[in-house]
């Protein structure tokens, strides 16, 4: 599936968000060799790491689809993506 410079953004600010929240999800609980989760706060938060590992899976194939396409190296991309994800204001246009 061939993606715009604008997708692959969206889908990092997404894969951002999922880490995010498995991030205050584990400070919530505490730190799990030291307090004992309850399956309730294992099960949130294995879902949470997982959607953020297949957020995370999706973006990097993506990346690699468009810098195939465009022909630019990848790591170029990878970087120009998280940039303007994480800092709008230094947004660089794909």
């Amino acid at each position: 599936m061939a993606h715009t410079f604008e997708d692959l953004v969206l889908m990092q600010r997404a894969a951002d968000e999922a880490h995010t929240a498995v991030g205050q999800l584990q400070g919530q609980y505490g730190p799990p060799t030291q307090t004992a989760w309850t399956d309730e706060q294992q099960t949130s938060w294995e879902t949470g790491w997982r959607a953020w590992r297949d957020l995370a899976g999706d973006v990097q194939e993506a990346v690699t689809e468009y810098a195939k396409e465009q022909g630019t190296p990848r790591h170029q991309v990878e970087s120009d993506v998280k940039r303007s994800a994480r800092h709008p204001e230094l947004a660089v246009d794909g």
